[in-house]
């Protein structure tokens, strides 16, 4: 066990789990009406909770479990059978490094709640959540991070996909499953309010780009360069991603927002993601440029051209920047172009079955959809019997 390693994978540890609460939580919570913040809030803190108990139980036996089928991993790690203090993974004690990827076992269906605020059934949630977690999140792990099929040695030969912080495993995942829920759900009775609070949205954002450097960082497992390297590279990305995004905003409308430029961070941190470990802070600036006007473009694109609404942009600024990033890491020579579209097509088949299966069989135990006098008044009073603000909007 390396002391300096075990220190700084906590740290990491406490700034992922930052990202989702409160960072998340309230970037979320700002982008809706004022009667449906409290329900984001929920969302956020119930997933926190109930994916702490699946991973624990299920969820990380599934991803670093023993088995060597290449597909998953097994049963043997369940409830952390046989993980106790002496137990090691690389130079860390196995139990943070466990606890370590349960803050991204939260976080990636956490993502998803952008894309069904303001409309979607709580229990739904919930039921979703758990098993969208083991049956999606938790193999496509082990394929990528665990010693599966499509690591080095796997399908695609020696070197295989590379993901460094969760381009494909969070970020693709996610945002798949957001647009595919959206497109079940339907657009909301009425999608043209503004955000209630964008103060309470660059709050979080600020969050988020914290968190992130515990997110790549982390994601060495090390105290060393590598991790220096890569928290510098997400910083870089964010702030190009930010300023594209206002400069792109300010040529098309005129002006450039607050919400828009703290959107363009997440943006550049999502793209960054997966070739924080492989790309030098030259190659961060262009990642991160591209994704403020690229992932702007999508959002136009999904919300004008497809009609789609995901409510909180969850696929155009992380699926999308976490594809992109994804195909940067060929572009610079870090990875081969074959691994990485193959990686990205695979997984996200994977992803949309999955997700499709769990959406109907969800849809028979609970209701997916609240009913219209709910959603006009709001889920916060209607569903948790409760009320963030005096007035409505």
């Amino acid at each position: 066990m390396n002391g300096a390693d075990t220190a700084w994978i906590m740290v990491a540890t406490a700034l992922v789990l930052f990202m989702t609460l409160p960072g998340l939580a309230l970037f979320y919570g700002g982008l809706v009406r004022a009667r449906n913040v409290l329900s984001v809030f929920m969302h956020c803190y119930a997933i926190a909770c109930l994916m702490s108990l699946v991973w624990f139980a299920f969820g990380y036996s599934i991803a670093f479990g023993g088995g060597n089928s290449g597909y998953w991993g097994g049963l043997d790690k369940a409830f952390l059978n046989g993980v106790d203090v002496d137990s090691l993974a690389g130079t860390i004690p196995e139990i943070l490094f466990f606890a370590f990827q349960m803050t991204f076992a939260i976080i990636t269906p956490a993502l998803i709640v952008g894309a069904y605020v303001e409309r979607i059934g709580f229990g739904f949630v919930l039921l979703f959540s758990s098993l969208w977690m083991l049956l999606c999140y938790a193999p496509v792990v082990h394929w990528i991070w665990g010693g599966g099929f499509l690591s080095d040695g796997g399908i695609f030969g020696e070197v295989g996909v590379r993901d460094f912080a969760g381009g494909i495993v969070v970020h693709e995942t996610a945002g798949l499953a957001a647009l595919i829920l959206a497109i079940f759900l339907g657009a909301r009775r009425d999608p043209s309010k503004p955000p209630h609070n964008p103060g309470m949205v660059m709050i979080g954002a600020a969050m988020l780009w914290v968190g992130w450097f515990g997110f790549n960082g982390g994601s060495q497992l090390a105290a060393d360069g590598g991790a220096a390297m890569a928290i510098t590279v997400t910083h870089l990305s964010a702030a190009a991603a930010s300023l594209t995004w206002a400069l792109w905003e300010r040529i098309k409308f005129g002006r450039a927002s607050l919400v828009g430029l703290v959107t363009g961070t997440i943006a550049g941190l999502a793209s960054i993601t997966p070739a924080s470990g492989f790309v030098g802070p030259v190659e961060a600036l262009i990642i991160g440029g591209i994704a403020g006007i690229g992932c702007q473009e999508m959002v136009t694109f999904i919300r004008n051209k497809a009609k789609i609404d995901d409510t909180l942009d969850v696929f155009a600024v992380h699926g999308v920047g976490g594809i992109f990033g994804t195909l940067m890491i060929a572009v610079f020579g870090a990875g081969t172009w074959v691994a990485q579209l193959g990686g990205l097509v695979i997984v996200g088949i994977y992803t949309t079955v999955v997700t499709v299966a769990l959406i109907y069989i969800c849809k028979a135990v609970t209701h997916l959809r609240v009913d219209h006098e709910t959603e006009v008044n709001g889920l916060d009073l209607a569903v948790h019997g409760e009320r963030a603000y005096d007035i409505t909007s």
